[in-house]
């Protein structure tokens, strides 16, 4: 999918029912350009200040994302804006100040319904010490991502049994053995070795007889 600068009323398919009525104010007031892009793995979106030669703030954000981590996103992005608008350069990219802007411009969307409740409980703790991504945060990004769309078979290293065998992205096959605190054991099956995975991993699970090493 080629990069795409739209309408912002187009925003409206790709947030939660009624959300764009809130969120077109800050459109209305700023000097927004807003670019939808593919599916880019170690970012959600991105937010650029005015140059010289640019002079509009421009957001980018990824067209693929369910509208719970779409809207997140935006406003994700914005708190840096009104962050760049209130402290220029003076501010951390995710310091103290943009904290506090994502938290005032979040906290209206709360309670009205725009996030399913189990979305909306992991955003509540979330808000305490927001961090510069969700996949920081293990319970917000596990309650987003159920409102994905998955291929057959895939799963979150947490959302697998003890025991249970899975795939990984560049086609190694492990049995996962215990979750620890943060952090899950899994046994390589080639090799016997035991590796430590996140349980926010995604993996495809996969069926097959224990192997003796």
């Amino acid at each position: 999918m080629k990069k795409q600068k739209t309408s912002f009323s187009f925003l409206e398919q790709f947030l939660p029912t009624g959300a764009w009525e809130q969120v077109a104010p800050f459109f209305r007031t700023h000097s927004i350009h807003l670019t939808l892009t593919h599916e880019r793995k170690s970012v959600l979106g991105d937010y650029r200040h005015p140059t010289r030669d640019e002079p509009h703030h421009r957001i980018s954000i990824n067209a693929n994302l369910n509208p719970y981590s779409f809207l997140i996103t935006l406003l994700h992005e914005l708190a840096h804006m009104f962050t760049f608008v209130h402290f220029g350069y003076n501010a951390a990219p995710h310091g103290k100040e943009w904290k506090t802007q994502f938290r005032h411009i979040l906290i209206p969307f709360m309670g009205k319904r725009f996030f399913p409740s189990d979305v909306e409980k992991a955003l509540y703790a979330y808000l305490h010490n927001p961090a510069a991504s969700t996949c920081s945060d293990s319970q917000l990004y596990k309650s987003l991502y159920r409102y994905d769309d998955h291929k057959p078979g895939f799963k979150l290293v947490d959302d697998l049994n003890e025991n249970q065998f899975f795939e990984t992205e560049d086609g190694q096959v492990y049995q996962k053995l215990e979750k620890l605190r943060t952090r899950t054991r899994c046994k390589h099956i080639n090799t016997g070795r035991v590796y430590f995975f996140q349980g926010i991993v995604e993996v495809k699970h996969i069926r097959r007889q224990p192997v003796s090493l």
